[in-house]
């Protein structure tokens, strides 16, 4: 039985949550400045776990084409209608591990996925060992040091004695949040070459005044984009991106 968190039955509340706040607007938009340099030509590109299609749509603007998949028939429904004006985008119902095909695209792109599975490190050996040589893979992540960091600044210590596990999983809470350096350690011992990496909202998510976070969003890009590439800020990212190249 796959035991991965899927979206079905909550798909409007999971779109507004995350891309109807100021931490999607910003975790998108640099999601799309770090890829940015490796996307300059038109590639065939596949989106494991795309959501809504934001990202999809991104790229598809650029004039790539696109394979969307996702496991949730429901995200995918919300997906179809705001993709409806896009082309170059196919929209495959999946689970990550039924995607037989890897081999056929330059880019991969996973994007706040393996937080939400059983098996995240399985899942990162099979998309290299199915990717073909000299594709690229996108790989972003919620942090599990950024969480714990998070935590311990509001205060939460019973939550973090606990291993910041609850009895009641919320829905929306990500299940398996994963350590930035463990993941670019096991990357590197597959054989990835790391092109870059990158913390994503690297200030955003400890700002003492939240209202800062819409009425001073633009200073906080600037400086979000400034850091966010340079140690020791990108460990304390909230999500975590890799571009990586499998030889």
């Amino acid at each position: 039985m796959n035991n991965d968190r899927i979206f079905d039955g909550i798909a409007e509340k999971f779109s507004n949550n995350i891309y109807g706040t100021t931490k999607g607007k910003l975790r998108h938009t640099l999601l799309c400045d770090v890829l940015s340099p490796y996307v300059a030509k038109p590639l065939r590109a596949i989106e494991i776990g795309g959501g809504t299609g934001v990202m999809s749509a991104h790229l598809a603007s650029m004039g790539h084409t696109v394979t969307l998949t996702d496991a949730s028939k429901d995200v995918l429904e919300q997906a179809a209608a705001v993709l409806s004006a896009c082309n170059g985008i196919t929209i495959r119902q999946q689970y990550l591990q039924a995607i037989e095909d890897l081999a056929d695209y330059d880019l991969v792109v996973c994007h706040a996925v393996l937080e939400w599975l059983d098996a995240p490190f399985d899942a990162i050996d099979y998309i290299f060992s199915n990717m073909k040589s000299g594709a690229s893979l996108s790989l972003s992540f919620f942090n599990q040091d950024a969480n714990l960091f998070a935590n311990a600044i509001y205060g939460n210590f019973d939550y973090i004695a606990k291993g910041m596990k609850v009895k009641k999983q919320v829905r929306l809470n990500p299940k398996q949040p994963l350590s930035a350096m463990r993941v670019v350690e096991h990357c590197e011992a597959l054989g990835f070459q790391v092109l870059e990496k990158a913390g994503i909202r690297c200030f955003h998510d400890y700002m003492r005044d939240i209202s800062h976070q819409s009425s001073k969003f633009d200073e906080l890009l600037a400086l979000e984009r400034q850091y966010h590439k340079t140690e020791p800020y990108m460990w304390l990212g909230k999500y975590f991106q890799l571009i990586l190249k499998k030889p």
